[in-house]
């Protein structure tokens, strides 16, 4: 009878896990940042992240030792998230301004007042959530646009490869995440401006 040891062993060898692990040193943050931008919260940005790296490790021995594998990556997380969508039931979005109901009738949502922070770190990080909020509030599709092209700054051919749709898809989308998000941000500017 054969030991069960000998068919646990890994068909990798030391030096794949070596590569593996500077893929991973090498990548991985920028992946992260990818998947929160387009998860929008911690817990499903690692799950995505780490299934990425799961898959590279898969296809390891495929892949070339000096390939350039960002947008690779990127394509990767862009479809997990996509399969993310799909497996979640919808949410119903809610605007910060409609009341709360509440057993007693309704209450205006508190928003905090931004001229009370004096402090301009506090400013920015205030910004930066409220930029990330408005990203976070756009329709999927029309968030992984913007944050492959605007933030990572991917070309439109490369973003149109990624997610399986043509270019002017992807032109068109952008132009509906840019004008959501300015419509969204105009009150943001407004304030900053006073500031």
């Amino acid at each position: 009878m054969a030991e069960a040891t000998d068919n646990a062993r890994s068909p990798y060898s030391p030096d794949d896990v070596a590569r593996f692990e500077t893929l991973v040193a090498r990548y991985s943050k920028h992946v992260y940042a990818v998947a929160y931008r387009m998860a929008g919260n911690e817990a499903d940005a690692k799950d995505l992240a780490q299934e990425a790296f799961v898959r590279v490790w898969k296809a390891l021995r495929r892949i070339e030792p000096d390939a350039a594998l960002e947008g690779w990556l990127y394509r990767i997380v862009t479809n997990l998230y996509i399969d993310l969508l799909r497996r979640r039931p919808k949410t119903r979005v809610q605007s910060l301004d409609e009341p709360i109901a509440t057993s007693e009738g309704q209450m205006a949502r508190e928003q905090p007042d931004p001229a009370a922070d004096v402090e301009r770190a506090a400013l920015d990080k205030m910004v930066d959530r409220r930029v990330q909020d408005a990203v976070l509030g756009l329709r999927e599709d029309l968030r992984m646009v913007v944050v492959l092209a605007d933030v990572e700054g991917y070309p439109y051919e490369e973003i149109a490869e990624m997610m399986g749709v043509p270019i002017g898809t992807i032109k068109s989308r952008l132009h509906r995440a840019r004008r959501a998000l300015r419509d969204r941000l105009a009150p943001v500017r407004a304030e900053m401006s006073r500031t």
